[in-house]
């Protein structure tokens, strides 16, 4: 009976883990669609809500409704796109940004969000610049954050240091975190890309990025490896 029990829960446990993935995938997809249908579904306002909900405009919208009213969405998405290459529409979106920024509370989530979304989809100086580790919040353990400014001169003066501008997020929700000013000499620089960063915190570190160390690099001979430059081994390179 024991073995029974033994075999039986460590059959439950692998076939958990096979199926988990695929039910939780499949879940966060229908709840993606139906958050994103609530919201889309305010487009059809100009219909008869007899024509678009069940039960007379009483009970819930209609499943092809909400299809169309997620490609109206998509469309009025790719138009904003299209006009923000124009003078005019670029000056609207920045109408829209100051008075996002001037409502209280909504400024701070708004602010933050758009500085995500810009250190995923662009290159601006706006935009995070590199992956970050330094010791937070005590000596030995660390955090991770992203460098947003380097150039601060009446800080550097008074501070007599060098320091960076370092945004240290938080988990599972990047969009709001802590702005901190450190010395260049306390962050050690990351290789990982800001996007494998976000992925890395909004996953609760389970989802790392593939990193190669430059001891892992195979020898070949007439080229030279880095890792002996660092060790201070000199040249490896073939006589």
């Amino acid at each position: 009976m024991k073995r029974l029990l033994s075999r039986g829960r460590a059959d439950f446990l692998a076939g958990l883990a096979i199926v988990l993935p695929a039910v939780i995938s499949i879940a966060l997809v229908l709840w993606l669609f139906g958050t994103v249908s609530n919201l889309t579904d305010m487009l059809l306002f100009f219909l008869p809500r007899e024509w678009t909900h069940f039960g007379d405009g009483q009970g819930p919208v209609r499943w092809y409704w909400s299809i169309a009213a997620l490609l109206l969405a998509a469309f009025l998405v790719g138009l904003v796109g299209r006009l923000a290459r124009y003078y005019l529409g670029r000056k609207i979106i920045h109408i829209v940004d100051i008075i996002m920024l001037r409502v209280p509370l909504l400024n701070k989530i708004y602010a933050a969000t758009k500085q995500v979304n810009e250190a995923l989809t662009s290159n601006k100086r706006t935009a995070f610049k590199q992956v970050v580790l330094f010791e937070y919040p005590r000596r030995g353990s660390y955090s991770i954050g992203f460098i947003t400014g380097e150039e601060f001169p009446e800080i550097q003066e008074r501070t007599k240091e060098q320091v960076v501008c370092v945004f240290l997020p938080t988990t599972p929700n990047p969009t709001s975190g802590y702005l901190m000013l450190i010395p260049e000499e306390d962050v050690i620089r990351l290789n990982m890309s800001v996007a494998e960063a976000i992925k890395f915190i909004i996953s609760l570190g389970s989802i790392a990025p593939e990193y190669i160390s430059s001891n892992d690099i195979p020898y070949i001979p007439g080229v030279f490896k880095p890792a002996d430059s660092v060790s201070g081994k000199g040249d490896s390179r073939e006589e």
